[in-house]
């Protein structure tokens, strides 16, 4: 099996961090393998937001528990947080930062750095608490969250889980 298709096949969703601090070059690797995910059209209408610190992190994470109801939320507790978003005018915008997700997923495993895709923030951006942290952290009132990447480096090893079957059909 070549490299690629054994990344593929490997990565999993990690919901338990240790403390170790990613590298920048390590950041700048995961970033770089955002933006060059396929998008519609080739319009490049996202916009990544890089949170790595802690205190903000924790400070979108409260804004984000109080307006879902889960107290206590905290992403995992990650090193790192990778915001996708993509202009409201988009109507691909879902789907192309979909792609960079995985994109982001995959460059960190590679690194062997481990990654969840959190999904809470998708609908919730134009809250008043949440546009004004997004505000804060340099986002583009224009630009809406359609997911964020958390990343660090894994406490325990994920479990593998079967894939589900009868999901291909092929027609020859």
């Amino acid at each position: 099996m070549n490299e690629v298709l054994r990344n593929i096949r490997t990565r999993r969703s990690v919901r338990q961090f240790t403390q170790q601090v990613i590298s920048q070059e390590a950041v700048e690797q995961i970033v770089e393998a955002a933006i060059y995910a396929p998008s519609a059209m080739n319009r490049q209408s996202w916009h990544f937001t890089v949170v790595h610190n802690r205190e903000k992190i924790q400070q979108l994470a409260k804004v984000i528990g109080e307006i879902i109801g889960r107290e206590g939320y905290d992403f995992y507790q990650p090193d790192m947080l990778i915001l996708v978003a993509a202009d409201r005018t988009n109507h691909n915008g879902e789907v192309d930062t979909g792609c960079a997700m995985e994109n982001i997923m995959l460059a960190a495993h590679s690194l062997g750095i481990g990654s969840v895709w959190i999904n809470q923030a998708r609908g919730i951006c134009d809250e008043p608490a949440m546009r004004a942290m997004l505000t804060e952290l340099g986002m583009a009132e224009t630009h809406l969250v359609w997911g964020i990447a958390a990343l660090g480096y894994a406490a325990v090893e994920p479990v593998e889980r079967p894939r589900a079957e009868g999901t291909v059909n092929y027609i020859i």
